[in-house]
């Protein structure tokens, strides 16, 4: 007889129903919202007379649109404000727990929901944003959701889900020094294409998963999205659960305690069948950088950008389309190229481990001249442990704007764009035509790459630079 994977044994927890010919109906645990897929939610719920059936079930964040400047005043944007504002209309008419500016829990939706302890192993978690898959690093189903189906869990706390195939990723070994998790799921997305997991929700396993911090694991679990994905997660252990229990809010709660007695349940059982199965050697894993305008289209950043008969399946039509946009060409190299602007933060390397990678790395260094260069906290919690270890006050000596937490220049909808035609070495999870302003060239790194480009104020490797960390 068959084991069951992981994702399996979360997804038979929370059946509430199976359709016949059709859709299960799945129970969630944790719905996540923000300013910008939430209104119309709202809004429907209003014109069908429903109430939300389980706000306790539901937290509130703002972040996409929120300014990193000046967060106790006004929001002068005024379509960003009034977004902000319904938010927090909602929610208190809802009676949704909100973290609003000003609020010392505010913070990026996937960055300050973990630290406040509301991700935990085992459950099923769903927000209006596809970067959801980041709470998989706990042992979670997390996904995005559309709108529609943000108002479909208001107002059930259920949602039409199909069942999708299983992957596993083995990633083997051991990352070598100046390699980070952000370095490795370019490579793996680079190795698989945008389009190689589609369909799939993917489990990551092998010892270099295993190796990883929780904050690294939330990176690889983020970028799940970008080959096609339906998510990802990694099977909790001891690493998870002595993070977890740091939260003051978990450390003596007795339903935590029990979930730690109950966490070696959650792993997929030896015999557990994938519908597909890759291994990758963490060993071969270089500091990776992107030349194009998809995830997939990242190379080793001593690499050569391919040329067309050589770049394998993301040498599609658009392929030139894209090098033309980037300002590139195949055969190209991108070290020496010059940056205008460098940008630590996101979602996906926001956390306090990447401030703490990226301040080491440019320890006793200035911002190269010419560079603006943007380091944004995930959350008010991750600004205010900078600020205790003095990354902050040694970020900023060295030439660094260091803002206040949000979304930031991962995507055009704050203040904090980048001007077109200028190339940013970001590390946040999407390099789309327009992603980070109209016109904007994103090239997506680690923190380490992207503290090499910000200190010669060109691409770098951070093999090459001595840099510490």
């Amino acid at each position: 007889m068959s084991g069951k994977t992981l994702f399996d044994k979360i997804w038979d927890a929370h059946l509430v129903r199976s359709v016949p010919d059709g859709p299960d109906v799945l129970f969630i645990d944790r719905h996540y919202i923000h300013e910008v897929t939430s209104p119309q939610a709202f809004s429907g719920l209003r014109q069908r007379g429903i109430s939300v059936f389980r706000p306790e079930r539901t937290v509130a964040t703002a972040d996409h649109n929120i300014p990193t400047v000046n967060q106790h005043l006004p929001i002068a944007d005024p379509v960003s404000r009034s977004q902000v504002e319904t938010l927090e209309d909602n929610c208190h008419t809802a009676g949704i727990t909100y973290f609003g500016m000003g609020d010392p829990r505010n913070g990026i939706v996937h960055v300050t929901c973990p630290e406040q302890g509301y991700t935990l192993p085992g459950m099923t978690i769903v927000c209006g944003d596809s970067h959801t898959s980041t709470h998989g690093a706990f042992g979670t189903i997390a996904f995005g959701i559309g709108t529609s189906e943000v108002e479909m869990v208001l107002a059930t706390q259920c949602l039409l889900q199909t069942r999708p195939l299983k992957m596993r990723i083995n990633v083997e070994g051991a990352l070598r020094e100046g390699v980070t998790s952000k370095d490795l799921i370019l490579y793996i997305i680079a190795s698989l294409t945008t389009g190689g997991a589609t369909g799939f929700f993917v489990e990551y396993a092998g010892k270099a998963i295993r190796s990883l911090s929780m904050e690294s694991r939330m990176t690889v679990c983020n970028m799940s999205i970008e080959m096609g994905a339906r998510g990802g997660l990694i099977a909790p252990d001891e690493i998870t659960f002595s993070w977890l229990s740091q939260i003051p809010a978990l450390s003596d709660n007795p339903a935590f305690e029990r979930l730690v007695d109950n966490w070696p349940s959650l792993r997929s059982d030896t015999n557990a069948p994938f519908d597909s199965e890759v291994t990758f050697d963490a060993q071969l894993v270089p500091p990776m950088i992107t030349y194009g305008t998809n995830p997939g289209m990242g190379m080793a950043v001593d690499g050569i950008i391919p040329l067309p008969g050589e770049a394998g399946p993301s040498a599609n039509g658009s392929y030139l389309k894209s090098l033309e946009y980037m300002g590139f060409k195949p055969g190209m190299k991108l070290l020496g190229h010059p940056v205008d602007y460098i940008f630590l933060g996101s979602c996906t390397n926001g956390r306090i481990e990447d401030l703490r990678l990226f301040a080491a790395a440019v320890a006793g260094r200035k911002k190269a001249a010419g560079v603006t260069a943007l380091i944004v906290p995930g959350s008010q919690q991750v600004a205010r442990q900078a600020e205790r270890e003095g990354l902050t006050h040694a970020l900023r000596l060295a030439g660094f704007e260091v803002r206040q937490p949000g979304c930031s220049s991962c995507l055009a909808m704050n203040d904090d764009k980048i001007p077109a035609g200028k190339y940013a070495v970001s590390t946040s999870n999407r390099n789309f035509e327009g992603r980070q302003g109209p016109g904007a060239r994103t090239l997506l790194a680690g923190p380490l790459t992207a503290a090499a480009a910000a200190v010669t104020g060109r691409i770098t490797d951070p093999r090459e630079m001595n840099l510490r960390w």
